[in-house]
Parts: C-alpha cells; structure tokens; sequence
C-alpha cells in the first residue's frame, strides 16, 4: 500500500504514540492544542456516522466534524455504523476529504451505538465485522483502514475475536484492554493486550495497546511489557496539551502558564466550534462557520486544567458558570489579584 503511514511509524525505534478517538473532546481545537504543545505521532477525530456520512442531509451536519488543519497530519478520521455498503461510501468521502487513514469504531460501549449494530456490538457479530473492513478498504482505495475495539463484550474473548480481524489484514487494531462490561471501572488488562501481540505475529498487522496510559514514561513502559507496536493515550490529555512532549512535565508548568493555555483552548473552542469568528475550514476556504457545539462541551476541560491546588474546587465552580471566554479570563485575572 503507498499511501500506508502506518509503515512508516512501525519502522521508527521505540513505539509510536496515538491520540484516542473521544466524542466531544477531540475536536479541532483540542487537536490544535496538541498540535501546538506537543503533537502525537497519529492525530484521531472525534467518531462520525457513516450512516449520517453516506446520506446527503446528514453529510452538510456531520462534515463539519471532520475538519481538519494541514498542520495535523497524519490524521485518522474515525467512523462508526453497521451497514457495510454506508461504511464503504464514508470511508470514499474521508479519503477525498484529504485524511491519511480510516478507523472502524468496534469498541463504543455506547447504548445507542449498540443499538445500532455498530460500536462494540460488532464483536458480537464477527461475520459483520469482517464486512465492514471489506467494504471500508473498498471505499478507502490506497488510503489504510484500522480498527479500534476491545478485548470482549462481557468477557475476555481475544482469542477467538482478534483471528476474525487479523484475516482481514487492516493496517493496525488498536486494543483496549477492557470488555465492554467492564467499560472504565477495572484496570486495563495489558496482560491481555500483550496475547493480542503475541496472536497478531506474523500477520503484518500493527497491535496498538490503549488503557490506563498516564504518561509517555508510563506508556513506554507498558509497550516494553506489552510488545506493543504504539500506544493509544486518551483521558490523560485533558487539561494537558504537553502530554506528548517528551521535553516537558505537567508538574513544571506553572499556574499562570496552565491557565493561560487554558483560556487560549476557549477561545479557539468558540472560534473554530462555536463559529464566533470568520474561519478558514480545512475542507473548503474561507467562510462564517456556524458552530458546531455548545460553549457547555468546553466546561469538561475546566475540571482538568484546574486541579491539583488549593483552592482549585472553588476557582472551577466559577468557571463552570461561565458563559464566554471574556468571562474566564476575567476570573483567572482576578483569581491572581487575590494571591
């Protein structure tokens, strides 16, 4: 495959480093942040239906969400549903859209998403799943399609799910050491990671471990036990765009230089999401963007940038009742006026 950048970062020393698809979190914004302070080897979008992709109506909303800048490659558009035929004419609309790889969605532990057939009812559903991967690789031409799932649906099923996706030869599967059961309420089995490497040699296909990762110390040392090829990091980037920078330690980043980052992350939420200002959208020229999200998705970020001090309960109940970021920065001023 040309076009395959996975090659490309399973051929670097060490193992490489992956930013997790999260639904109202890695966003535009959030990914410029990243990009800006300490940019991971892959850049993931939020999810996106194909199901909404593939129809006419649903595309104007949902293209929005797959903006992206030229400054984010590699970047992997994720995509989520269960009717192959949808899942083919997404992953042909993603690579026209410019992006570097696909990824199937076969771990959402999301009722509605199950609901469906698609998310983490595909590991239920094996011949389906194989389907998907057909029809995506279909649409996706040169461009590589990946998988993200877990280890089972109620129990540890590895052994047998894992061969039903290595036949298909995707680029990469990403594994998240939990059952959907489980969801985010036990520890990540990476012992279990560490057989889904051990059953993937041979086949050419990447083994991606993701759970737990707290930081790049703490994945380098679980790919080392694991055998991993990379390593997927996701809740341990809120309120922590330096989390990729191997040159810098949230701990030596001063208050001031935290919140400072905080409210820049505001207000590139509300210019690029919001559609306060005039942007420039990745997938069409200049234009008014109408936002996208609400102020309110912002908020979650507030509780990660603002912890770990005292005082920090009191300064996050203010932020929480704010509206812009005009009002942010007025409590943060204020905030070290009163020091």
């Amino acid at each position: 495959m040309k076009n395959n950048f996975w090659e490309k970062l399973a051929a670097q020393k060490g193992p490489f480093f992956v930013l997790a698809p999260m639904a109202d979190v890695t966003d535009l914004a959030q990914r410029q942040m990243l990009v800006k302070y300490g940019k991971p080897d892959v850049l993931y979008t939020e999810f996106v239906s194909a199901d909404g992709l593939a129809s006419e109506k649903g595309r104007e909303v949902l293209i929005k969400d797959l903006r992206f800048n030229k400054n984010e490659h590699p970047i992997v558009a994720q995509i989520f549903g269960a009717k192959p035929e949808n899942i083919k004419k997404a992953a042909m609309l993603v690579r026209e859209l410019g992006f570097d790889g696909v990824d199937i969605n076969m771990g959402c532990p999301d009722k509605a998403i199950i609901k469906q057939g698609a998310g983490s009812a595909l590991m239920k559903n094996p011949t389906l799943a194989c389907e998907i991967i057909r029809a995506a690789k279909e649409g996706a031409g040169e461009m590589p399609v990946s998988v993200k799932t877990r280890i089972g649906f109620s129990k540890n099923e590895i052994e047998t799910w894992l061969p039903e996706l290595l036949a298909e030869k995707p680029a990469a599967i990403t594994i998240h050491g939990r059952t959907k059961k489980e969801m985010s309420e036990v520890p990540a089995h990476w012992d279990v990671i560490a057989r889904a490497k051990e059953i993937a040699k041979g086949s050419g296909v990447l083994i991606i471990g993701n759970g737990d990762v707290q930081s790049l110390e703490d994945g380098n040392k679980k790919a080392k036990q694991s055998d991993v090829d990379g390593v997927m990091v996701g809740r341990a980037i809120f309120g922590n765009p330096w989390f990729f920078n191997s040159k810098i330690k949230i701990e030596d980043i001063s208050l001031e230089e935290r919140f400072a980052v905080m409210i820049e992350h505001t207000k590139l939420f509300e210019k690029d999401l919001m559609g306060i200002n005039p942007m420039k959208s990745a997938v069409g020229g200049a234009e008014q963007f109408h936002g996208v999200k609400g102020y309110h998705v912002m908020k979650k970020h507030f509780k990660a940038y603002v912890s770990g001090f005292d005082g920090a309960k009191e300064l996050r109940a203010k932020l929480m009742e704010t509206e812009n970021s005009r009002e942010v920065e007025g409590i943060i001023k204020e905030y070290f006026l009163k020091k």
